[in-house]
C-alpha cells in the first residue's frame, strides 16, 4: 500500500534541506522499493505567503490525509512585525495541535567523526546517545488564560499558564517507559516539583506509570539540575521525558554536546505512531539562499520517519549508514567543518549521502 509523506519546505534554509531529503526519498523509492508518494504545500511564512495565513486549510487537510510529514523550518525576520496568531510559528503549533502529535523524540548521537567538534573534551561526550522525549501539545506553549495585559494604571503585565492534564502526563510517561525498554531501560523524568505544582502532579502520575515498567529504572531531576548534568556528565542518561519548556530547552542543550544543532533530527508522533519529521535547528535565515545549510539532521528525519512511521528500519539503517560513511570520507558543510575535512555544499552533502546509499 502505498504510503503518503506530505512535504512543508517552510521558510530559511527549509526548501534547500529538505530538496536533499527529497531526492534520498527518491533514490529510496527508485532503488529499495520504498512504496511512498509525495505531495507538497507550504507552511509557515510561506503559507502566510500564499494563503494569508501560516496554517493554510488545504496544507492541514493534506496533513491529515498523509501518513507521515516531512518538514523544513518555519520562520524569518520579515515576518516578525506580524500579529501573533499570523506568525510562521503558529503554523508549526497549529499542526502539532490539530494533529494530536504529543511526542517529540529529540535523539542526541554524537557520531565518532565529529567528536573534536563538540563543546566538550571527547572523554565526557564520546559514545553519547541520548533520547529526549518533550511532550508537545501542553504546558505553558499552549496553556491558557495567556495574553499582555493593561492595568488601570497603564502597566503591562504578561502571564501565561502552565497547565496539564492527568492523562496528557500518562500518555508522555508511558511513550518514555516503552522508549526506554528498547534501549538501556533507564529513564529521567525531569520536573521543577520542588516549586511547582503542575510538577508535583507530573511526579506522581509517572510513578505510577512506572508500576507497569518494572524493568526500567526510574529516576527524577529537577530542570536545572538537568541542565547542569547534561554538561557535566551527559553520559549518566538513557531516556528523558519532560514537559513542553523545559524539554525545548535541554533538548537544544544537548544538541551541542553532538558539536552541531545541523547534525540532529526530531520526530513529533500521534498516539497511533503517525508523524511529522523534521531537524531542530530552524529556518537559518542568516544563511538562507547560500547553500551551505547542514542537510544530514534532514536526511537524519527521513531515517526516524522509516523506523517509527513507515516501518521500515531496515531502510532507516541504510540511511544511518550512508550519513557515517560520508563523514568517513571526511565531507563536511561548514558548521561542522575543521581542519583536515573537505568543505562542500548543500546540495554535494546531499549527493553524497545519495551516492553512499546506492553503493
Amino acid at each position: 500500500m502505498t504510503k503518503k509523506i506530505l512535504v512543508l519546505p517552510g521558510d530559511g534554509i527549509g526548501p534547500e534541506i529538505v530538496a536533499e531529503a527529497s531526492k534520498l526519498l527518491n533514490a529510496l523509492r527508485q532503488d529499495h522499493g520504498l512504496n511512498v508518494e509525495l505531495e507538497e504545500a507550504p507552511v509557515g511564512g510561506a503559507g502566510y505567503d500564499a494563503a494569508g495565513k501560516p496554517l493554510p486549510d488545504e496544507t492541514l487537510h493534506l496533513a491529515k490525509e498523509a501518513d507521515a510529514i516531512l518538514l523544513g523550518a518555519v520562520g524569518g525576520p520579515r515576518y516578525d512585525t506580524l500579529d501573533w496568531e499570523l506568525r510562521p510559528e503558529r503554523g508549526l503549533l497549529g499542526l502539532r495541535s490539530e494533529l494530536a502529535l504529543f511526542a517529540n523524540l529529540r535523539p542526541a548521537i554524537l557520531y565518532p567523526q565529529l567528536a573534536s567538534a563538540s563543546a566538550l573534551k571527547p572523554e565526557i561526550v564520546g559514545g553519547l546517545d541520548i533520547m529526549i522525549l518533550r511532550e508537545l501539545t501542553g504546558g505553558a506553549y499552549f496553556g491558557k488564560p495567556r495574553g499582555i495585559h493593561t492595568r488601570d494604571d497603564g502597566t503591562r503585565e504578561g502571564f501565561n499558564t502552565i497547565r496539564y492534564d492527568e492523562y496528557e502526563i500518562e500518555r508522555i510517561a508511558r511513550s518514555g517507559f516503552e522508549i526506554a525498554m528498547k534501549r538501556g531501560k533507564r529513564l529521567c523524568s525531569v520536573d521543577k516539583a520542588n516549586v511547582l505544582e503542575v510538577s508535583q502532579l507530573w511526579r506522581e502520575v509517572v510513578e505510577q506509570v512506572a508500576r507497569d515498567f518494572p524493568r526500567v529504572e526510574l529516576s527524577h531531576m529537577y530542570v536545572d539540575n538537568a541542565a547542569m548534568q547534561l554538561v557535566r556528565a551527559p553520559k549518566q542518561f538513557d531516556v528523558i521525558v519532560t514537559e513542553n519548556m523545559f524539554g525545548d530547552i535541554l533538548s537544544d542543550a544537548a544538541a551541542m554536546l553532538t558539536g552541531s544543532i545541523g547534525m540532529l533530527p526530531s520526530a513529533s508522533l500521534d498516539a497511533a505512531g503517525k508523524g511529522m519529521y523534521e531537524p531542530i535547528h530552524g529556518s537559518a535565515p542568516d544563511i538562507a539562499g547560500q547553500g551551505v545549510a547542514n542537510p544530514l539532521a534532514t536526511i537524519l528525519s527521513v531515517s526516524m520517519m522509516l523506523r517509527y512511521t513507515l516501518n521500515e528500519p531496515t531502510l532507516a539503517d541504510l540511511v544511518d549508514a550512508a550519513v557515517s560513511k560520508v563523514l568517513d570520507q571526511g565531507l563536511r558543510t561548514p558548521d561542522i567543518w575543521t581542519e583536515g575535512c573537505q568543505k562542500v555544499g548543500t546540495a554535494q552533502m546531499g549527493d553524497a549521502v545519495v551516492k553512499a546509499l546506492k553503493a
